[in-house]
């Protein structure tokens, strides 16, 4: 007994137990040597006796995945404890597959004894629940723990539409002519080779160009030009180009984006064929790619309206096939930038081409490309400098044409911003010059005022027009981010430190406040430190990636963060916005609602009030690394 009491004091969590609990305890324990190897438990079917320590050999515990491969493999040595989680939290069902090693000898301590032992000491059941909530940040690991009865199906249909590469996809051979070649011939070359995409190569042999048959339709038949004319006169540009290592819904997202139907198919740095959307779209059956065709398709303002009224019930089956977060919020934002585009190029037909040079920007969680199913307006428009004869024709045009386009997407869905950050507000509608003055001043100023400024403009991402204009103002901000900048990130670390993770003391309960008397924590406000330290960190690093994840992954390469720690922080982020799009939708479909982030704990499953405790105590961590870094004050 006490060689079984001096191994018990050297397991995690049966090392906080009393020296008298432990005593009571060996008694209970069954021994158990298992003579050869195989599989002992099988995920989601086995019931438990208790929970398991290892004393001489091993476990290796794993999920079976839809095609019958391992996944998540783990091994469990002397000292180790299998079931704790499947006893408390998967109805004393083992979680995963179990296969034991030959001579394997494992002390057994029944369920009750487990249970009671929990229910006894806090520390002891504590150690389990956290654990859980931990691993519950590994996606796979929550894919798996979410979907063990339908996983096959959500996994499969999750897989076709989100985890489908390019390389998996039969693309064509890309058949081209000379920029010189005349009208006639190029349309005699696509006759006969039967495609619809033409492209065109310069004298060094570089791909400039493509021709479609729309493009001899719009730019040769309907304009009556010369069949003798070069394909460059009339070609279509630029092309866009995606790598076979990217996702099938990234090329089609991307086509959207750019406003192309055809795009180049890049390995090792070379172009080895070409797809179009039509075939992507093909293959996708009802996917929400098919979707977003149909909201580029729409006529009319109400038809606008009412897709973007569709996009909540779109967002609640993507969640429930498993699909992640990040792709949601990549499906919302192609959707509303779609609809964004039909709008300005409404307007413009409406007012007639503008006067100038221009770029349509977006902002704040629109400009991030993180866009929830509530949602306000948030844009600007910067437009060339113009000589001072022109100056006000140019910017009354701009700001009427903001005013048009914001009326517009406030009658769809889109509400006005509280704050002003629209460019029907003057002071968002401006010259390139003006706006390079506006940041200057907001860094040189650098009080609490300017510098938030600086984090929503920061968060800025081109919508249309001329790109070159909002990639000159970036250029101007880098160069001015290498003079020192102490006061600037000591207030934005500041904002990052503003929203307190919403833990009691000690961690053990989710902090609330009343709304319509129902105790809820505000879900954006819990997400917000995420957004607001990486912001801090990209712009200190002159990182223009608008997108948090992209911000995150490009401070990875800079080892500016390290990979365990982005992936602490993007598994984090990205399970808080699930749960924030999952409710939005819940509250619009079945409470028929206006969506809010208002969340009640209480009605949270075990496992999400779990998850979200280890997430805020994540978030708690990486508050305390930038209050040192920025402010130099360990206590705010």
């Amino acid at each position: 007994m006490d060689n079984r009491i001096g191994f018990l004091k050297t397991v995690v969590p049966f090392n906080l137990l009393p020296n008298d609990v432990l005593e009571s305890t060996v008694i209970l324990l069954n021994e158990v040597r298992h003579k050869k190897d195989g599989i002992i438990y099988q995920q989601e079917t086995t019931k438990l006796k208790g929970i398991d320590i290892i004393v001489e050999g091993e476990y290796e515990t794993f999920f079976y995945d839809s095609s019958h491969n391992k996944r998540l493999v783990e091994i469990y040595k002397r000292g180790d404890c299998y079931g704790g989680i499947s006893e408390l939290l998967n109805g004393k069902k083992s979680l995963c597959t179990v296969i034991v090693k030959k001579n394997t000898l494992v002390y057994t301590l029944p369920r009750k004894a487990f249970n009671n032992l929990c229910q006894a000491y806090e520390e002891f059941y504590q150690h389990f629940t956290d654990l859980f909530g931990h691993r519950m940040l590994n996606e796979e690991f929550a894919h798996f723990y979410k979907n063990p009865t339908n996983f096959e199906r959500s996994f499969i249909s999750s897989e076709q539409l989100y985890s489908r590469r390019i390389e998996s996809v039969e693309y064509r051979e890309i058949v081209w002519c000379w920029e010189d070649t005349p009208v006639y011939q190029a349309a005699i070359v696509m006759g006969q080779q039967k495609i619809s995409c033409l492209f065109v190569k310069d004298k060094q042999g570089k791909i400039t160009g493509f021709v479609t048959d729309i493009t001899i339709r719009d730019n040769v038949v309907a304009k009556q030009a010369s069949y003798q004319s070069p394909v460059s006169s009339i070609m279509d540009n630029p092309v866009e180009s995606i790598s076979v290592e990217a996702y099938v819904y990234e090329a089609v997202l991307n086509m959207f984006r750019a406003k192309t139907r055809y795009m180049l198919v890049k390995k090792n740095g070379e172009y080895v064929g070409f797809i179009s959307r039509n075939k992507l779209l093909s293959e996708q059956g009802q996917s929400p790619l098919v979707f977003i065709q149909s909201v580029k398709q729409a006529l009319s303002v109400d038809e606008l309206k009412r897709k973007w009224e569709a996009v909540p019930e779109l967002v609640a089956q993507l969640l429930d096939r498993g699909v992640h977060a990040a792709i949601v919020n990549q499906v919302i934002t192609t959707v509303s930038d779609t609809i964004a585009l039909k709008v300005i190029e409404r307007v413009i037909r409406q007012m007639g081409q503008p006067p100038a040079k221009f770029v349509y920007m977006v902002l704040g969680s629109e400009g991030r490309k993180e866009q929830t199913l509530k949602t306000d307006q948030d844009n600007a428009i910067i437009y060339e400098d113009k000589a001072n004869e022109h100056r006000e024709e140019v910017r009354e045009y701009f700001l009427q044409f903001a005013t048009l386009i914001s009326e517009h997407l406030n009658t769809i869905g889109f509400s006005y911003c509280t704050g002003g950050f629209m460019a029907q507000n003057p002071k968002w509608t401006h010259s390139l010059s003006h706006w390079k003055k506006n940041y200057e001043s907001w860094m040189n100023e650098s009080v609490p005022e300017t510098v938030m400024q600086i984090s929503t403009f920061f968060d800025c991402r081109y919508l249309y027009g001329d790109e070159t204009i909002i990639l000159e103002l970036q250029a101007f901000l880098s160069e001015h981010m290498q003079y020192p900048m102490d006061r600037l990130f000591h207030f934005m670390a500041k904002n990052a430190l503003q929203y307190e993770p919403p833990l009691t003391l000690f961690f053990k309960n989710i902090r609330t406040f009343k709304v319509n008397e129902k105790e809820v924590f505000d879900i954006k406000k819990a997400m917000t430190p995420i957004v607001d330290m990486v912001r801090v960190y990209a712009l200190k690093n002159s990182i223009f990636e608008p997108n948090t994840g992209e911000r995150l992954k490009a401070l990875k390469d800079k080892q500016v963060f390290t990979e365990q720690e982005v992936t602490e922080l993007l598994q984090s982020y990205y399970y808080l916005m699930g749960l924030r799009l999952k409710t939005q939708s819940q509250k619009i479909m079945q409470d028929h609602l206006p969506p809010d982030n208002y969340i009640m704990p209480q009605q949270l499953s075990k496992i999400d009030q779990l998850t979200l405790k280890e997430i805020f105590k994540t978030i708690k961590n990486f508050q305390l690394r930038i209050r040192l870094q920025f402010t130099g004050n360990l206590l705010g």
